[in-house]
């Protein structure tokens, strides 16, 4: 299932809107909070061109060197966005936060603050919904955390899981300014920068984690494994099936190697026919399986 770029255009779009405002405001009143929200803008427009990156790579064709396509790319520059997110943003925002709390400054011109709140949060809540609308319409019947597990195309709940993180941390700076003001505690301003490189921590985890496993040659899922398996096992010249083995190249590639025992006595030709319509099955109802290599050996027993 390809997804669109249009959620990365608009967290883009939303991303340009609001950093520079953020920072600027930050700057005029000297607010931790804000300033932590600023370069979490900043690094979100950062991620999303890196990511529009990776797509153009993963695009590329086959070559000499990449048989197999550049779908890869993708993921590695999807992992380069992770780590950016947690030394450009979490950490910064963190040491940030530590130094407010050890040397507690009270922000300055707080209405400014509100101000760029309140329209940040306009800007990417529209970036939001229009990356969740395209989610359920890839994934309808699936949660975010499945959506992160089962999806093969780290851009889309890279950039939804960027807006959420998003909208809380404007939250937390929201609430970080306001109770410094009416407590006369600066302090509070701090404990919101923290937060929010926790946040962006936590989100970095969760897509280093999903990229090793897609980069380390993660297989389909199960389900897929069993129906790929009934498929071949459906052919009426086709004996016993040994495990099928898949591996991710890409969002839309995905290699199939697979041993097949064939009936007794068929001709050279009449295999060769077998394969030719088992490889027409299998990619009839998954088009991503773009290489197929059937092996016609003596069947070993291995569980799926």
């Amino acid at each position: 299932m390809r997804s669109s770029s249009a959620p990365i255009y608009a967290a883009l779009a939303g991303g340009i809107a609001v950093s520079a405002t953020k920072l600027i405001a930050a700057a005029v009143t000297g607010s931790s909070g804000m300033f932590s929200e600023g370069l979490h803008s900043l690094i979100d427009t950062s991620d999303e061109l890196l990511l529009l990156y990776g797509k153009h790579r993963a695009s590329q064709p086959p070559d000499e060197m990449h048989p197999f396509g550049h779908g890869q790319e993708l993921y590695f520059w999807t992992l380069i966005v992770s780590l950016l997110i947690f030394t450009g943003g979490g950490a910064v925002s963190i040491y940030e936060g530590v130094q407010r709390i050890l040397h507690p400054i009270a922000p300055e011109a707080s209405m400014w603050n509100y101000i760029v709140l309140a329209l940040a949060g306009v800007f990417e809540g529209a970036s939001f919904v229009v990356g969740y609308r395209q989610m359920r319409k890839l994934f309808p019947d699936c949660t975010l955390l499945q959506v992160v597990h089962v999806s093969t195309d780290p851009t889309l709940f890279t950039v939804v899981l960027e807006d959420i993180s998003d909208l809380i941390g404007l939250s937390f700076a929201f609430f970080g300014i306001l109770l410094s003001d009416l407590l006369h505690m600066p302090v509070f301003d701090g404990i919101a920068s923290i937060l929010i490189g926790l946040l962006l921590s936590a989100v970095a985890f969760v897509l280093v984690r999903e990229s090793r496993g897609l980069l380390t040659g993660e297989s389909v899922g199960k389900p897929m494994r069993l129906r790929i398996r009934d498929i071949l096992h459906a052919d009426p010249d086709v004996r016993a099936v040994n495990t099928p083995l898949t591996v991710h190249f890409g969002p839309d590639s995905v290699l199939l190697a697979v041993e097949i025992q064939f009936r007794d006595g068929l001709a050279s030709r009449a295999v060769a026919d077998a394969i030719q319509r088992i490889e027409r099955a299998v990619r009839a109802e998954y088009p991503k399986v773009t290489h197929i290599f059937i092996e016609a050996e003596a069947i070993r027993s291995s569980a799926l």
